[in-house]
């Protein structure tokens, strides 16, 4: 007995070191795969942001598309601005080996585990995804080489599974990026989306570790929202019945207001009306079925050409509702931002305006106008100006000026939602009688943001002839204070003129756009791309209500403009007689 007390005592310290050593393991993996709710996982996510185009970029790294290397301190930033989740969009093609095999190239996926690493010890939710291989190689592949291409995509997700089987839960997998299908005889795109999503599924569920929990998003086709598409992927899901699976749906706003086309230039009706649709649908379909939805990637289109190609006041409405009824039908948001809106150097916000209001709308809803400005022509008599406010439920408090409260009945008054401001200080703030932005104005609420409002004085634009090609055109312009809202363009017979010819009003920043610090309006050569040789006659529209009329005339490469108000010079006269004739 003595001796086996001995041996107890001489043993007991092993014993408990080895038991030290084994129970954060059996810990940890008791609370992975504890029971947890899914709902309430996608509500812990929000807000989101998209690292995009980093390691979705096409190229040699992740710096192909311009972006530079990501570090754990920018992704401190990104957790200190307030985001819960981050979206790590992943582009493999080029980055993996050939058949059967496919092997991820293993520095590149070392490079990723680092950053998810650096994401999941910010806390942040994680998702991963296979990204632009969605319509590099899947989107014809599936038709035209389905085994191979399956094989590929499978030999990718298997690597994937094994390599972060024992990461947190709080990384999530998303089966790929807006899946689409080309060329198919058949047209069996749900068949083909349903048969990689049910491959994703068993691979990551059959590979072990916190996999067999792990939350598994998956989207719709093309990730778009319209009812046929939004049935086949709640079929899928059900045909699953797993607890932990999360749908995914991209929204980029109403087209033609979200790319400014078609004479689109204001957030109205119209675009609010989508928005409500369209997340009314996903909601029915899925929320209210026990089924959690991501929006995986949202924004306006017209910030891949340009940040401003939508005017910041109606940018900014479209934001807070969008977020606003998002979050009122209890879809998570995730933010794509392709480094157009937080500086990955700078740690600062492109558009600050547009960072507060987003993140106002996280927690409130913020009061908007009907407009961010008040256009003043020059030596025209000023008047009280009236502007419609959307209180969105909350009171108005004061309008300031330089921080300092403006005196109500004297400078300003508030008849139910009109704010009419007086003449006299309108007079006061543009005093200095210089174009352009004179004051800004602040509409103050009890919640929410401020909304800001630009007094400015102008003066009518004016166009001026000239020449130039297809690849290099630039019609000299004195803005005069004034902003350009949209251009149009037809034919001398009146049809339609240049790409996306089932409108007069051409895509803002794609086809045209105002260079304000170079006194000139630029024709893209997209523009000229569909353009037919002859007289074209252009219209632009400003804000200010003023409207412009210009001329060009294309021949091959050449392109000559000519103002309405400018007398041309007779080489300029010769030029457009021969134009004229050739055509």
């Amino acid at each position: 007995m003595h001796l086996f007390y001995r041996l107890v005592k001489k043993l007991l310290p092993v014993a408990i070191i080895l038991l030290a050593l084994l129970l954060p393991s059996i810990s940890f993996a008791a609370d992975e795969n504890a029971d947890f709710d899914i709902q309430t996982y996608v509500n812990n996510m929000q807000p989101g942001w998209n690292l995009g185009n980093t390691f979705d970029a096409v190229g040699t790294d992740e710096t192909a598309w311009g972006n530079p290397r990501v570090t754990k301190e920018f992704i401190g930033q990104i957790a200190a601005q307030g985001y819960k989740s981050i979206r790590i969009p992943i582009t493999f093609d080029g980055r993996i080996g050939g058949g059967p095999g496919y092997v991820i190239d293993a520095n590149f996926l070392n490079r990723v585990d680092q950053v998810v690493k650096w994401s999941l010890e910010e806390d942040l939710y994680v998702m991963i995804n296979i990204h632009h291989d969605s319509w590099i190689w899947l989107a014809e592949g599936m038709e035209a080489s389905h085994d191979e291409t399956l094989a590929r995509y499978n030999a990718i997700w298997t690597q994937l599974a094994e390599r972060f089987k024992n990461h947190s839960i709080e990384l999530m997998f998303e089966s790929i990026n807006e899946p689409q299908f080309w060329d198919s005889e058949s047209e069996n795109y749900e068949g083909y989306l349903k048969e990689l999503n049910t491959s994703f599924y068993q691979i990551v569920r059959e590979s072990g570790g916190n996999n067999d929990s792990r939350p598994l998003v998956l989207p719709t086709l093309n990730t778009g929202s319209e009812p046929e598409k939004l049935d086949a992927l709640y079929d899928t899901i059900s045909e699953l019945n797993d607890p932990n699976l999360i749908s995914t749906v991209h929204y980029y706003g109403f087209w033609p207001f979200s790319v400014n086309i078609a004479g689109n230039t204001r957030f109205d009706e119209v675009s609010k009306n989508d928005i409500i649709e369209t997340f009314d649908r996903v909601h029915n379909k899925f929320v209210a079925n026990g089924i959690p939805v991501i929006i995986g990637e949202y924004g306006l289109l017209g910030f891949d050409t340009d940040i401003n190609a939508i005017q910041q006041g109606e940018k900014l409405k479209f934001f807070e509702y969008m977020t606003h009824y998002a979050q009122e039908k209890q879809l998570t948001h995730m933010l794509w931002d392709n480094g157009q809106h937080f500086g990955r150097k700078s740690f600062k916000w492109s558009n600050e305006e547009l960072y507060n209001m987003m993140k106002a709308s996280w927690e409130t809803r913020s009061a908007v106008a009907e407009s961010n400005f008040i256009y003043l022509k020059k030596d025209i008599e000023i008047q009280d100006i009236e502007i419609n406010l959307d209180l969105n439920g909350n009171q108005f408090e004061s309008l300031t000026w330089n921080d300092e409260e403006l005196t109500y009945g004297q400078d300003y008054e508030l008849n139910n939602n009109i704010l009419t401001i007086k003449a006299n200080l309108l007079a006061e703030l543009t005093s200095s009688g210089e174009l352009g932005e004179n004051a800004v104005v602040a509409a103050k609420f009890n919640k929410g943001v401020d909304w800001f409002i630009k007094v400015i004085t102008y003066d009518k634009p004016s166009l001026q002839n000239t020449e130039g090609t297809t690849s290099d055109f630039a019609i000299p312009t004195l803005f005069n204070g004034d902003n350009l809202a949209t251009m149009e363009a037809v034919y001398k017979n009146g049809d339609f003129a240049g790409p996306q010819n089932w409108t007069s009003y051409k895509e803002f920043a794609y086809t045209f756009s105002p260079a304000y610090d170079k006194n000139e309006i630029i024709l893209k050569e997209a523009f000229f791309n569909e353009l037919n040789d002859g007289e074209v006659k252009l219209t632009f529209h400003f804000w200010s209500g003023e409207v412009l009329t210009y001329t060009i005339i294309k021949d091959g490469d050449d392109i000559v403009g000519i103002s309405e108000v400018e007398e041309p010079t007779i080489q300029l006269m010769m030029k457009v007689l021969w134009l004229k004739f050739q055509n």
